[in-house]
């Protein structure tokens, strides 16, 4: 079975940022994400993963100014120097932290978000990011729950990653938003899986608990394990109450945080 990310800015929010490792060590988790970690310094959180023996396997490269509705400069005209200087923030990041892995928001059509500066963005990422051994990720986000979001179908993912045409670009798989845009979840990953490189679980529609919602994550969770993906899943979810109480969707599903086969 594959390995299980707790995400750290939607799980264990009951407790300070940084208490959230020892929570997520705890519970059985070996690799933690994380949306934006730069309200810390690099060291205080390398200094938690350590405390926990945690990987860090994602995060985000900032995104602009998100109180003011920013989502992401990949794809904003005119913001490319900006983008550039995030992207290096980011590696400086990703280097102490031991992170191979980032994801470059695309940002919003009223911002003038379009795919030709995406794509040269993308590939200036992608150039900076390889000599760090560093994988720039793309992910297709529902019109729902972002309305002008350049980036919705996972087909166009697919022309993306294939026109920037490097090999450390890949596909940041979030099974819920497949769901809510698209549907055929199941048929999407085998159609699509072989750029992901990295999963994301929900359960739509209210992005709840894996195993309370309209997909069947028993049946994905078998489906990944019998392909090649070998990487992590990341569970980006909101508890319907309590973290930890929330946690039992794994058992109900088959699965274990650390992969192992589920022997119980």
């Amino acid at each position: 079975m594959p390995r299980f990310a707790a995400n750290l800015s939607f799980l264990f929010t009951e407790l300070p940022f940084l208490d959230r490792f020892a929570a997520a060590a705890e519970a059985g988790f070996e690799g933690v994400e994380i949306l934006f970690p730069y309200d810390w310094p690099a060291s205080e959180i390398s200094a938690a993963l350590k405390a926990n023996d945690l990987t860090l396997v994602l995060f985000n490269i900032w995104p602009g100014d998100w109180a003011a509705g920013e989502r992401g400069l990949a794809g904003i005209p005119g913001r490319e120097a900006d983008f550039e200087e995030r992207v290096a923030q980011a590696l400086r990041y990703a280097d102490e932290l031991g992170c191979l892995r980032l994801h470059a928001m695309a940002g919003l059509a009223e911002h003038g978000a379009n795919f030709e500066t995406y794509y040269a963005n993308l590939s200036r990422a992608a150039r900076m990011a390889a000599s760090h051994g560093i994988d720039i990720l793309i992910e297709p986000i529902n019109s729902r729950d972002m309305p002008g979001y350049l980036l919705n179908r996972t087909e166009d993912a697919r022309t993306t990653i294939e026109a920037v045409g490097v090999s450390n670009i890949g596909l940041q798989f979030d099974l819920y938003h497949r769901h809510i845009e698209q549907g055929g979840v199941e048929n999407a990953i085998t159609e699509f899986g072989y750029l992901a490189r990295h999963y994301q679980v929900a359960g739509p529609p209210d992005r709840g608990e894996p195993d309370a919602g309209d997909l069947d994550y028993a049946a994905i969770f078998n489906l990944l394990d019998a392909s090649d993906f070998r990487g992590w899943v990341g569970c980006e979810y909101r508890p319907r109450a309590a973290t930890k109480e929330g946690l039992m969707w794994a058992q109900r599903c088959g699965v274990r945080f650390d992969g192992k086969p589920n022997t119980a």
